[in-house]
């Protein structure tokens, strides 16, 4: 395959997913989300639509009683007993609403919490699809910003803005319904306040999308930075460069706290100036319905039309519901800003579920070369403890970007049982190697087979069961020791564990812990030495029965007497099993069946110690070098 078949692939790996432009697109994905749990949503709307009838009958309850006493007061006495029936029927409406409304909230954040809980299972479960090369491209930081800050930012919107526009939607409609039956004429006026709003509204929302979706990415940046300067404090004290990372991260804060500035800005203009719009709808009813009300009270009945008079009464029911009318446009005004948040918040979010996983963009470079990917990938699978460990590289060629070759023709034959060691200097290709063979990157051109078969074309889990793997950086998760051993195989017992252990070296050590075994390792072990860390990785490679050993320079981090004793066990450990070690100490390797000199992408040179040494070249210009 040429080099702009590989660009293909390497595009579509660093390509931004199907980003999520526009809000229509973002509600459309949420609303999947929301029907998975269709029954709460109806249970949500009943009480939404329940609570805001109650409420708007409250209005013309009271500008009933409004008529009645007006009415009474004209015949000279007062029916207080209606008065107090509409009065009482009023109270009653807002106290049932005022339950319901609290109902829906608590079952809105029911709602929020469990399509927070999906979107967040989904999304880190995606992220276990993905391949390894995203996560070199983008900032650790950066990824736990959106699984984190940007999902609950998403949940505020659920819980609290989405009860927000659902109720303001109804009240409305239902406002406007009322007011249209009390005066048609009056309502005329919001034919031209409205309109003013809406393009108001949309002309500032379109200024201030692109800036709060600047804000996403500026403190996801931000929080990269800080991870990365966490996590590497010692080297950060031991060149005394606090003072800069400090002047950097001021200067990367600066530039989020614009951000969100500029964002806020420009969002909180929208409620202030919506408001006064609407209160000149309110100066306007009261002007034009006080004009109505003189024509209908002072002129002869039959000379005005009832359409154009309107009761004292009405008038107080048409302000209360033009005030129910424009306070949700208000209210959205207001909210405006959060949601802009919440889009821009989900659209990281989703960009990031877009995400090609590893066998879709495995299909896609398929595609490019006129393959069928549904015959090709995962086509077979292996089962792990049947695999003899025959590895054939066939004219492997690959480069991490389209253009820059690294791996550039290799072929290789290894037996069953072999140890092959690679050896060269750095950024020669040696763990680029590792990475092809655990398909941690697809080859460029080329086949590697294992027991004669193209890994390309099996289950990837297969394939990596199919290995056990120690790499110079360590890890270790937030658990006990046993937990951390017992990683690499599942169901271990104690005694496997414990046998592990004391192949590996550690166990004498582990003893010495007040809880043993026990103990309960933090923040990547942060208590332990990288040399006890490095053990412990080793022992939970010792478990698996894998017939296929990887050693990225497993003991880097161990003194030499260490090593030896370390050798000795991987030495038993090795028996019977295909073997692929790296090392920069050649002194470690002397008894490999095969040594793969790389330099600059080729294999310039492979055979045992005795005969590279024999030969004079490069290896034994190295093996020298250490020793002078």
């Amino acid at each position: 395959m040429n080099n702009g078949k590989m660009g293909s692939q390497a595009a579509s790996m660093s390509r931004p997913a199907a980003h999520v432009e526009n809000s229509g697109a973002v509600i459309k994905r949420l609303s999947k989300y929301m029907l998975r749990h269709k029954w709460t949503v109806i249970l949500a709307l009943a009480l939404m639509i329940s609570a805001n009838v109650l409420a708007l009958a409250g209005p013309k309850l009271s500008g009933t009683a409004i008529d009645a006493i007006e009415i009474h007061v004209k015949t000279g006495s007062v029916d207080y007993d209606t008065v107090f029936l509409y009065c009482a029927l009023m109270a009653i409406c807002y106290l049932l609403s005022a339950v319901m409304s609290y109902l829906l909230s608590i079952t809105l954040v029911r709602l929020g919490q469990k399509i927070v809980y999906s979107m967040r299972r989904e999304l880190f479960n995606h992220l276990t699809e993905l391949p390894v090369g995203y996560f070199d491209k983008h900032p650790t930081g950066d990824i736990i910003s959106r699984i984190s800050y940007d999902i609950d930012t998403l949940n505020s919107s659920l819980s609290h803005d989405l009860l927000q526009i659902c109720t303001s939607v109804i009240t409305i409609v239902g406002s406007l319904v009322m007011m249209i039956s009390i005066s048609p004429p009056l309502v005329l006026i919001f034919a031209i306040t409205v309109p003013i709003s809406i393009v108001f509204t949309k002309y500032k929302t379109k200024k201030i999308r692109p800036l709060f979706r600047e804000r996403s990415r500026k403190l996801g940046l931000l929080n990269g930075y800080a991870e990365e300067m966490l996590s590497g404090q010692k080297t950060i004290k031991a060149y005394d460069r606090e003072n800069e990372i400090c002047a950097r991260f001021n200067s990367r804060n600066k530039d989020t706290a614009d951000a969100y500035y500029a964002a806020d800005y420009q969002g909180v203009l929208i409620g202030p100036g919506v408001t006064y719009i609407n209160n000149l709808s309110l100066v306007m009813i009261i002007v034009f319905g006080g004009i109505m009300y003189m024509m209908g009270s002072m002129s002869p009945a039959e000379s005005v039309p009832a359409l154009l008079t309107i009761s004292l009464g009405g008038i107080s029911s048409f302000m209360q519901y033009s005030r129910k009318f424009a306070g949700p446009i208000n209210e959205f005004a207001n909210i405006l800003s959060d949601l802009q948040s919440a889009g821009a918040a989900a659209e990281r979010v989703f960009a990031m579920m877009d995400e090609p996983t590893e066998d879709e963009v495995y299909a896609e470079r398929l595609r490019a070369q006129g393959i069928d990917a549904s015959e090709h990938i995962n086509s077979g699978s292996y089962a792990p403890e049947d695999v003899t460990g025959q590895v054939t590289l066939d004219h492997v060629r690959f480069g991490y970007v389209p253009g820059k070759t690294i791996i550039h023709d290799l072929s290789l034959n290894v037996s069953p049982g072999s140890l092959i060691a690679i050896v060269g200097p750095t950024g020669a290709g040696k763990t680029t190697i590792i990475n092809l063979l655990m398909r941690f990157y697809d080859v460029e051109s080329g086949t590697i087979r294992i027991d004669g078969r193209d890994i390309a074309r099996v289950d990837r889990n297969d394939l990596r069961r199919s290995f056990t793997m120690v790499l110079q950086d360590t890890w270790l998760f937030g658990g006990t020791i046993r937990e951390n051993i017992a990683y690499g195989k599942e169901n271990a017992t104690l005694e496997e564990i414990i046998a592990a252990a004391k192949a590996a070296k550690i166990h004498s050590f582990i003893e010495k812990l007040p809880d043993g075994y026990d103990t309960v390792l933090t923040d990547d072990g942060a208590n332990l030495s990288k040399g006890q860390k490095q053990l412990i990785t080793i022992a939970r490679a010792m478990l698996p029965n894998a017939s296929m050993l990887i050693l990225d320079e497993a003991t880097s981090n161990v003194d030499s007497r260490t090593e030896i004793k370390i050798q000795e066990a991987m030495y038993a450990l090795m028996k019977g099993k295909t073997c692929f070690v790296i090392a920069h100490r050649l002194s470690t390797i002397r008894n490999a069946d095969l040594i793969l000199v790389v330099k600059d992408g080729n294999v310039i040179e492979q055979g045992n110690h005795e005969q590279l040494m024999q030969l004079g070249g490069f290896y034994s210009s190295l093996f020298n070098s250490q020793f002078e």
